[in-house]
């Protein structure tokens, strides 16, 4: 009797240890490898047919600026998706990834800006401000040139999250005039959030009627939204001043965005092409310090040493110390 006990659960341990090889198994193989190849799916254009988007006879092309840090697993699926997208509409355009790579807190608008001009200097004539998270899914979505005036595809009755009625983020799109008309976007807002409800109130003040899709009834899942919070906590915080100044901008904006390039690539992914640049932007501490966090602050000053004059450099070391002294760090509004 007690070996027939002995053996049952012999037995049962043998199988519960296959169920957790199996299982263990299971997840090794359905579970993304935490250190990919990129070379497998990317790879550098080396030829003028890698350039080419897609057949369309329209005398206008669009840039699809996006602006970029950090979210290649997400770029991987926005590019061969775009692409075939807009082909499918017969949409001529260049996908314009543009990354910023210093250690400042993300600064969305400028790099729209500078995205913005590239295209224009590859003769786009008109701007899709384009989120890398945010995937169309409805082919009846318009991105043909907005000859009337600014097109916000991602409307607040469409968006995945944000719904409020003055939102212009996500997708929107604007001919090169209009964007100029507004001066581009403002450069104040560093971190995330803020910086496309100030656009709003330029396009409204440059009397720009913003319009948005009708008849889609796909709702909210007109979109296929990629970000995840856990994985990439958004950049929320506010230092020092930040909110109280990060408000209504008539100084700042295409005209003021300092920045220089140090790489551009045409890189092609799974067939789609898209054209990659570098930037690394310049912050004016005396006008926006919360560029960077307080601790960083001034590594950053040193950074900038040997490129200003000793006056210049004490004044911003004074400037340092005032904004560390501000005040405590504060959650900025949670809905742009």
């Amino acid at each position: 009797m007690a070996r027939n006990r002995r053996d049952s659960l012999i037995c049962q341990l043998t199988t519960c240890f296959a169920v957790v090889v199996l299982l263990g198994t299971l997840c090794l193989i359905l579970s993304p490898d935490p250190r990919p190849d990129w070379s497998r799916v990317v790879r550098r254009a080396e030829t003028s047919r890698d350039l080419d988007t897609c057949e369309s006879r329209d005398s206008h092309q669009l840039a699809v600026v996006v602006p970029f840090r950090d979210r290649f697993e997400e770029l991987l699926e926005f590019i061969p998706h775009m692409n075939r997208y807009l082909c499918r509409k017969k949409i001529r355009h260049k996908i314009i990834v543009v990354n910023q790579i210093d250690s400042l807190r993300f600064n969305r608008a400028s790099l729209i800006n500078i995205g913005f001009l590239i295209g224009e200097s590859l003769s786009c004539d008109y701007i899709a401000m384009h989120d890398v998270d945010l995937l169309p899914l409805n082919d009846e979505l318009n991105y043909s040139y907005p000859a009337s005036g600014p097109f916000h595809i991602a409307a607040p009755n469409l968006h995945p999250m944000y719904h409020y009625s003055k939102y212009v983020g996500g997708i929107l799109l604007m001919t090169n005039a209009d964007f100029r008309k507004t001066n581009g976007l403002s450069n104040k807002f560093w971190g995330w959030g803020r910086e496309d409800d100030e656009f709003y109130l330029r396009m409204i003040e440059n009397n720009l009627q913003i319009y948005r899709p009708t008849g889609i009834k796909t709702g909210d899942k007109t979109f296929k939204h990629l970000h995840n919070d856990m994985r990439r906590p958004r950049d929320n915080l506010q230092y020092g001043d930040q909110k109280a100044k990060s408000t209504r901008d008539h100084l700042t904006g295409l005209n003021t965005t300092a920045y220089t390039i140090e790489t551009k690539n045409n890189i092609v992914i799974n067939g789609s092409t898209a054209l990659t640049v570098g930037v690394r932007l310049v912050c004016k501490i005396r006008e926006t310090p919360w560029c960077t966090t307080p601790g960083q602050l001034e590594s950053y000053l040193g950074e900038l040493k040997n490129s200003i004059s000793p006056q210049l450099y004490g004044d911003l070391l004074k400037d340092m110390e005032k904004f560390k002294m501000i005040g405590p760090v504060i959650n900025a509004p949670s809905n742009s």
